[in-house]
This record gives C-alpha cells, sequence and structure tokens, in this order.
C-alpha cells in the first residue's frame, strides 16, 4: 500500500465515537468533518467540528445508513478520508467500495476483509480452517423459517438467533424453547435490517454460564498482525455490554498467548488491515470458542488504550495514511487495570427501555487517571432514534481493586439529571463482592438485578430533590430559565470560529 497523505476525514457516525475520532484528527493535524441528521442538529459532535453537514431525516436508514449520501457529502467537503466510527456503516463492505470507487480512503479493513470476517458466518467457515473452536452453530444464515426450524433441531435449545452482519447486542435473540422460534426471527430479522441495512441471522447454540473474552488485533497493510491482549466483557444486559475492563482478571499468561495468536491468524488469514476484534466465549476450564470478529473500533477501546498506552484511533488514521504500525508484538505491555462503564439513558429498573429527553443538569466525573469520552452537554435534547449511549466513564489504576475503587468513586461524583441512565447499575456492580472477587459470567447483572430493583423509588425521589434544589438555586441567584438546548452560537462564543453548518 502506497503512503497517502490525509488532511481532512469525514466522520460517518455521530454521538462519543464521532468526537472521539474528531479529537485524534485535531492531534493528527487533520480537520474533522461531521454530518448529522435532523435530529443531531445540535449534537456535540456537530458543534466540535471544523464543519457539519445535513444528511437527511432522524431515522438512520435514511441518514446515517445513506451510502450514497454520506460519500456525496465527503466530496463535496473535500475529504481525503472517510472514518466510520462504530456501527451504521462501520462493518458494510459496500460502504468501503463506494469509498474507494469514489478516491476516498475508508479508514477500516479492505473490503475483502469486512466480507471475510463482518458476516459472521464467513468468519465462522474461517475460524474453523484456522483451527480455532467453534461453539455448534450454522455456517450460513439460515434462509427462512424452515431452514431455522431444521437448524435449531439439530443444534438443540436454548440457543441464540444472531445477526450476520453488524454488533452491539443488535438482532440478537435467545431462543429456549420452538414455539418462541419464529416470532424470535422476526424480531432479530426486524431489528438486524433496521440496524445494518442487512437482516440476515444465523443460529448458534446459547451458552450462558461463560465469559465473554475478546482479543484487540492491529495490523498494517504490510503484513504485520499484532494482539494488544484481552477485554473481559461478561457483565450484559440484552447482550449488550455495560461494562469492561483490561485484563480480565481470570485471563492468564498462557490463555492469553493462545487466544493472542488464534486473532492473528484469523486475521492474517483474512487479510485484515486496521483495528479489529476477536470475540471468545470461555468456559471454566479456560477452554476458548470462537465467536465473531468486529472489523471496527470497538466501543470499549479505550480500557486497552489506557493498559498498553496504544492510541487506536491514531493508529488507525496512520494505518489508512499507508504507514507500518508503530509497534511489533515485543513492545506491547500491559500496565495496571481500567475499567469502562457505560453511562446509558437507559431505566434499568423499567426493561432498561431508552430514557430519550433533556439533560437539564450534568456533572461529570474527573481527577487523576479518569477519563470520560462524551457525546452530550447539559441542555441536550437525548433523541429516541438511536443508541441508548450518553458517554463512557474509563479509569486506570495499579492493580485491579485500585481501579474498581477509583470508579465507585468516580460514578459517585458523576451527575445525569433530565433522564434515567445506568449509573445505578454500575455503582452496584462495583460494590458487589462477586465483581471484586472477578466472578462473573454473562449471566452476571441477571443475578444481581433483583437486589437493587427495589431502589428505583429512592433513586427517582433523589433526581426530584436534586432538580427542585438547582432551580431553586438558581432563582436564588436571579439568573433568567435556560434554554433548553445550546444553540451553535452560544457554543461558539469565546472558542474557535470555523465551525459551520451547512
Amino acid at each position: 500500500m502506497s503512503a497517502r497523505r490525509i488532511t481532512k476525514v469525514l466522520v460517518a457516525n455521530r454521538g462519543e465515537i464521532a468526537v472521539r475520532v474528531i479529537r485524534a484528527c485535531r492531534e493528527l493535524g487533520i480537520a474533522p468533518v461531521a454530518v448529522f441528521s435532523e435530529a443531531d442538529r445540535e449534537a456535540l459532535h456537530v458543534l466540535m467540528a471544523d464543519e457539519a453537514y445535513p444528511i437527511g431525516p432522524a431515522p438512520a436508514i435514511e441518514s446515517y445508513l445513506n451510502v450514497e449520501k454520506l460519500v456525496s457529502v465527503a466530496k463535496a467537503a473535500g475529504a481525503d478520508a472517510v472514518h466510520p466510527g462504530y456501527g451504521f456503516l462501520a462493518e458494510s463492505a459496500a460502504f468501503a467500495e463506494a469509498c474507494a470507487a469514489a478516491g476516498l480512503v475508508f479508514v477500516g479493513p479492505p473490503p475483502s476483509a469486512i466480507r471475510a470476517l463482518g458476516d459472521k458466518t464467513a468468519a465462522r467457515r474461517l475460524a474453523r480452517e484456522m483451527g480455532v473452536p467453534l461453539i455448534p452453530g450454522t455456517l450460513e444464515p439460515v434462509a427462512d423459517d424452515a431452514a431455522a426450524r431444521a437448524a435449531a433441531r439439530e443444534i438443540g435449545y436454548p440457543l441464540m438467533i444472531k445477526a450476520v452482519m453488524g454488533g452491539g447486542g443488535k438482532g440478537m435473540r435467545v431462543v429456549r424453547q420452538a414455539p418462541e422460534l419464529e416470532g424470535a426471527l422476526r424480531a432479530a430479522r426486524s431489528e438486524a435490517g433496521g440496524a445494518f441495512g442487512d437482516s440476515a441471522v444465523y443460529l448458534e447454540r446459547y451458552v450462558a454460564e461463560a465469559r465473554h473474552i475478546e482479543i484487540q488485533v492491529l495490523a498494517d497493510a504490510r503484513g504485520h498482525v499484532i494482539h494488544l491482549g484481552e477485554r473481559e466483557c461478561s457483565i450484559q444486559r440484552r447482550h449488550q455490554k455495560l461494562v469492561e475492563e483490561c485484563p480480565s482478571p481470570f485471563v492468564d499468561a498462557a490463555l492469553r498467548e493462545r487466544m493472542g495468536q488464534a486473532a492473528c491468524r484469523i486475521a492474517k488469514a483474512a487479510g485484515y488491515v486496521s483495528a479489529g476484534t476477536v470475540e471468545f466465549l470461555v468456559d471454566a476450564e479456560r477452554n476458548f470458542y470462537f465467536l465473531e470478529v468486529n472489523t471496527r473500533l470497538q466501543v470499549e477501546h479505550p480500557v486497552t488504550e489506557l493498559v498498553t498506552g496504544i492510541d487506536l484511533v491514531r493508529e488507525q488514521l496512520r494505518i489508512a495514511a499507508g504507514a507500518a504500525l508503530s509497534y511489533a508484538q515485543d513492545d506491547v505491555q500491559w500496565r495496571g487495570a481500567a475499567i469502562e462503564c457505560r453511562i446509558n439513558a437507559e431505566d434499568p429498573f423499567g426493561g432498561w427501555l431508552p430514557s430519550p429527553g433533556t439533560i437539564t443538569g450534568l456533572r461529570p466525573a474527573s481527577g487523576p487517571w479518569v477519563r470520560e469520552d462524551s457525546g452530550v452537554y447539559e441542555g441536550y435534547t437525548v433523541p429516541s432514534f438511536y443508541d441508548t449511549l450518553l458517554a463512557k466513564l474509563i479509569v486506570w489504576g495499579a492493580d485491579r481493586a485500585a481501579a474498581i475503587d477509583r470508579m465507585a468513586r468516580a460514578l459517585a461524583e458523576y451527575r445525569v439529571v433530565g433522564v434515567h441512565t445506568t449509573i445505578p447499575v454500575l455503582a452496584h456492580v462495583m460494590a458487589h463482592e462477586d465483581f471484586r472477587a472477578g466472578r462473573l459470567s454473562t449471566l452476571f447483572l441477571e443475578r444481581i438485578m433483583p437486589g437493587l430493583a427495589p431502589a428505583r423509588g429512592r433513586l427517582r425521589s433523589v433526581a426530584v430533590i436534586a432538580a427542585v434544589l438547582a432551580e431553586y438555586d438558581r432563582l436564588g441567584r436571579g439568573e433568567p430559565t435556560p434554554s433548553p438546548a445550546v444553540t451553535p452560537d452560544a457554543w461558539r462564543s469565546g472558542r474557535r470560529p470555523g465551525w459551520r453548518s451547512r
């Protein structure tokens, strides 16, 4: 791959990941360009970018999943490259091809690697060829309900329906008995189609009491592939991760090496380039089984960055420009422990339902070795059209115990008023003796939630009291009633004047 200078990048995403990419671009002297739907006109990533362009109505299928519009905007803005972030079109080979056809660098793997690995059934076939153990399941998408019923009889119940494309828990359903299958198939296909533009699904045996552990890989176009160790991602709700950490309290050096080598074999066989993640289930005897490959940056990448000191987005941008990896495998070292908590606008005590609305009060946590990757601000209205992630709170400690204590402190500082969030559950996780002892599995959250549910009324009361006290204090100071949203002009006051909306 020949070197190519990248001076302007269109960030084809929204929220905290768009903000993260914008910051990396700035540090490399690259001009960031944002896009926004009608619902995101005043989103933080829009306000932070040098330029921002509208791409359509609020529904993702008409905006953030509109390949033709995104490529057109990138060309109109004079961008050299497109960074897809995660979700939406990040694992779309068609999007990567459209970028290349328009003369744009796609900051991610080549279309051939996306097809080989982003298609989870194709990835399962490749893993089998590489001698990596698989969970029993289909190696092709299920064509129709009849094929699904036949495959389910062979696999046995309970089983998992999984979207062939995408990730983030979208298009996934657990089916415990045959009568549930057809309804679950309809729901999974609909969700996958809406999230990724592809409704194909496959079936896999459901393994309940296991750990979800993933390996971060980095690869350049010159054939170099390394791994950056593992992340423990077992704490999930609705098959979506809520707490992640690096390293895993369960993985020893020997298992890390075996899993790392397996991940690198798969990536190399697929001709992978850029940052990617190979996911595994691991049983109590430290046997690991291939799950899938995420051909993109992961939501939880910051914990790997804090422990290894390697900036993954910077490496993505360098690799996309044709540079070799900055690191060899022997250069990678793991220091201390990092934990990430996802702060989502959800009601944990109301079925994890989304909680859109205006953030009327916001006080992020800070302090030594505390990082916040956020896509919101006070006065921002959380839309109902997209993923519920507001921010990621990440901490580092000299060891796991120190990191847990630091996260507990940071969560106690963090305040969000106006919407429900996952903070109460996250605080409960940090305090739980099983979490502190490292006794984790993908059913961890289901086990501990019943003990927390009765606190719902008290938590709501605290939120109401806090809001009333804040309003009383404001009136006492004679301040005017605040606007429900921050406008671009207000945001720009006293700041760099380069933002413009087109």
